[in-house]
């Protein structure tokens, strides 16, 4: 095992290496490129040790050993991250990836999930009793990272962000020590858990509130040509004003991917695509969404029945691990004309076929919560704009990256001044957008929990002390 970390000894290494039982991982190791790759293609980063953990105990142990040493750590969940913060050079990388046990109780209605889990595994075993947590929107997300940033998806608007139904969660401290955390227990380590980030600790085990859902429901894309855009997005906006928490539509900007159901000379072709959902009884659905079925003259309307799971998964073949992605993000309040024809403007120009804009319709069960009841602030915004910006030749990054740039800087006129720490591309984002008015208490918590920073390669929160 090759060693490039100044300050540790091969024998070090290798004494480290017998306190595991999961695997440790050099940069000349079979392996070694596989385990630091993430989802996003625009990263590539080398860290100087990997430690894929098989449990609490390898997850203690490493954190030991990198404080005892002064290594840097990142920590791997899904490995989702669009800023891939999951990985940094020279660094110690806490892989939780082989610990992906969900352990159910269907009678009360809980999952008992670790870090490695990804959504579309949760789904499988949830599922199996026809349960379900709200959760993303792409099944190849890592729960972990998902839940500290928030979460949301199709089930939010009826039940809440991901994190409105977080339980309790075991954590690793920065001290090597193993906590729960609950309403009961640690209670400002719950609260700061539950929207900001992975500044606290390192979570190894989450315990989720579960609700019935499915395993069919009314859902589906009705796409229209991008001509009717406004039209289209008009429509939507009308919609959402009046509609129920069962229900959920976002709207998409894109090229026409080359699905089944879309007629074969629209593939490529720009589109405006509206995504449907309704969480309630099917026949409740096919009344509440009818109003959305009848807005312009759709290419193809696919809204019907389908299983919870494959719904979740409709879209992981839009975002392929391993093209390169951008992201840029606002929270709305309201879609107004002015905000309409901007997203007509920049869907004319949108640089790729594989990049979207897409614009999710929040509120509902989400907003009912105060501010100050978790550390993910952002309960005004009605609506979402993320810039899904995504290529595959490294040729385009500047062109890309501009504008997407371009975009929200003119959206931001219209926007809260807030922003989805999951949605913030660069290493170093704005710290006070993303965490608002909660920002001081989690300074708070960060001082008691973290004072040293050691979990810093993530949407951080400085300590004052």
């Amino acid at each position: 095992m090759s060693l490039e970390i100044p300050k540790i000894t091969d024998e070090a290494v290798s004494e480290f290496a017998g306190t595991l039982r999961g695997t440790l991982i050099g940069s000349d190791d079979e392996g070694y490129d596989e385990a630091r790759s993430v989802w996003n293609g625009m990263i590539d980063k080398h860290p100087a040790l990997i430690v894929q953990c098989a449990g609490t105990a390898d997850v203690i142990s490493a954190v030991t050993f990198a404080k005892e040493r002064g290594i840097p750590i990142s920590v791997k969940g899904g490995g989702h991250n669009i800023a891939g913060r999951a990985v940094e050079d020279d660094a110690l990388m806490i892989d939780l990836s082989p610990m992906n046990s969900v352990r159910v109780d269907p009678d009360a209605k809980t999952a008992r999930v670790e870090p490695g889990v990804v959504l579309n595994e949760l789904d499988y075993e949830t599922q199996a009793f026809g349960l379900a947590t709200p959760a993303g929107y792409n099944s190849t997300t890592g729960i972990a990272g998902l839940t500290l940033g928030g979460g949301w998806g199709w089930l939010s608007r009826k039940h809440g962000l991901t994190v409105d139904n977080l339980l309790s969660a075991d954590v690793v401290t920065a001290q090597g020590e193993l906590v729960h955390a609950s309403e009961d227990e640690n209670e400002d380590l719950f609260w700061g858990l539950r929207g900001g980030g992975g500044n606290f600790g390192i979570v190894t085990s989450f315990e989720y509130q579960l609700h019935e859902v499915g395993p069919t429901v009314l859902s589906g894309p009705i796409v229209h040509p991008f001509d009717d855009a406004e039209t289209v997005l008009s429509g939507f906006r009308d919609f959402a004003a009046d509609a129920p928490n069962d229900a959920t539509v976002w709207c998409v900007i894109r090229h026409a991917p080359p699905l089944p159901f879309i007629p074969e000379e629209w593939h490529g072709r720009r589109v405006v695509i509206l995504a449907t959902f309704y969480a309630g009884e099917m026949e409740d659905g096919e009344e509440v969404l009818q109003s959305v079925r009848d807005i312009g003259d759709p290419i193809a309307d696919a809204v019907g029945p389908h299983p919870y799971a494959g719904w979740q998964q409709a879209f992981d073949g839009l975002a392929p691990a391993g093209n390169r992605h951008y992201w840029k993000s606002h929270n709305f309040i309201e879609l107004t004309d002015e905000m309409i024809e901007t997203f007509v403007e920049y869907g004319e120009t949108i640089p790729t076929e594989e990049t979207e804009i897409a614009i999710p319709h929040l509120g509902g069960a989400i907003n009912e919560k105060p501010v100050g009841e978790t550390a993910y602030p952002h309960r005004n915004a009605e609506f979402i704009m993320n810039l899904h910006t995504q290529w595959t030749d490294p040729d385009q990054d500047e062109e890309c990256i501009a504008w997407a740039r371009d975009m929200h800087e003119a959206m931001a006129p219209h926007a809260t001044g807030g922003v989805y720490a999951n949605f913030v591309p660069e290493e170093v984002g704005d710290q006070q957008a993303a965490y608002r008015e909660n920002y001081d208490r989690l300074v708070e918590v960060k001082n008691k929990w973290d004072s040293e920073n050691l979990f810093r390669f993530n949407h951080n929160v400085e300590p004052t002390k």
